[in-house]
């Protein structure tokens, strides 16, 4: 006899999956070519009266999470597009780099095959280094970006006078990629106010 076990993750997808839906978004996926394909979250109907909005998200599973409880804030007053990045959610590529330079210029692509030439973004975390170099490489598509939680200017000196909670890059990528069940709660602890607890 089969058991069926509850996933956390799972129901949590399908959750943000309807309200995405119900917030007047569609999943979909564009070829860029040269092997890398990226999903989007889309408009609906667009609204030639509304201004573009893209949300990119930081380390996680997939933009739904990063963006799913504040999605209607956005949504009401502009033409929201939320892709997952490269190797996040359902976002790949054969290709081999690896920078967030090229991840910018995927996103820009992505944003052009959708017919979007010009937007404003919001970047959390890593999404704000990809935003950063965004506006940095389409100056003339940018209009406004806002940049939460991501250390676009910080220098190893900063980390050495204690303005980063971590001693050195190599730190910093051990715990934002944790190899390691200790690593994970560590990264829990720098991600949430109020970790949640008796997670296994």
């Amino acid at each position: 006899m089969m058991s069926k076990f509850f996933s956390f993750t799972a129901s949590r997808d399908w959750f943000y999956r309807y309200s995405f839906a119900k917030a007047g978004l569609r999943a979909q996926s564009a070829n860029l070519g040269d092997g890398t394909i990226m999903h989007c979250w889309v408009p609906k109907i667009i609204k030639s009266s509304k201004p573009n909005l893209l949300l990119l998200h930081g380390f996680g599973a997939n933009a739904m999470w990063q963006y799913g409880q504040h999605l209607h804030i956005f949504t009401s007053r502009f033409n929201v597009y939320v892709p997952d990045l490269l190797f996040f959610g359902e976002s790949y590529t054969s290709r081999p780099e690896r920078t967030e330079s090229f991840q910018a210029q995927c996103v820009m692509r992505l944003m052009e095959a959708h017919g979007v030439h010009r937007m404003n973004l919001v970047g959390i975390s890593y999404g704000g280094f990809v935003g950063y170099s965004m506006a940095s490489q389409f100056q003339e598509s940018i209009e406004k970006v806002v940049l939460c939680c991501a250390g676009v200017c910080l220098e190893e000196k900063d980390m050495e006078n204690g303005l980063f909670a971590v001693p050195n890059l190599d730190e910093a990528a051990s715990i934002l990629l944790p190899q390691t069940a200790e690593k994970l709660r560590e990264l829990m602890r720098f991600s949430f106010v109020k970790p949640a607890t008796g997670i296994p």
